[in-house]
C-alpha cells in the first residue's frame, strides 16, 4: 500500500490533516521517549540498517520485545480516546 493511499485515508476518512509519515514519526518519538530500545523501534518501523557490518551479522527480529511494545502502543492510543 502506498504512502499516498494511507495519507488519503487519514485525511479523507479520519479527518486529520496529517500524513502516514507523520504518524510514524510521532510513534517513533513517543516510543523512544518512553524507553523502548532503538533497535526494536527501528525494526518495527522496517527501517534498514545502514551499518553494513551490523546489517550482515545482526538478523534479530526482536519479536517478543516488538509484541510488548505494540501492546503498550495500543494501550497508549486507547488512553488518548475522547470519551
Amino acid at each position: 500500500m502506498s504512502e499516498n493511499t494511507l495519507t488519503f485515508a487519514i485525511r479523507k476518512r479520519l479527518g486529520f490533516d496529517a500524513t502516514a509519515h507523520g504518524f510514524r514519526a510521532t510513534a517513533s518519538t513517543i516510543l523512544n521517549e518512553t524507553g523502548f530500545r532503538p533497535d526494536v523501534i527501528e525494526r518495527q518501523l522496517a527501517h534498514a540498517e545502514r551499518n553494513k557490518v551490523r546489517k550482515a551479522y545482526n538478523r534479530s527480529q526482536y519479536l517478543e520485545e516488538r509484541r510488548k511494545m505494540m501492546q503498550w502502543w495500543g494501550e497508549y492510543l486507547d488512553g488518548l480516546k475522547v470519551k
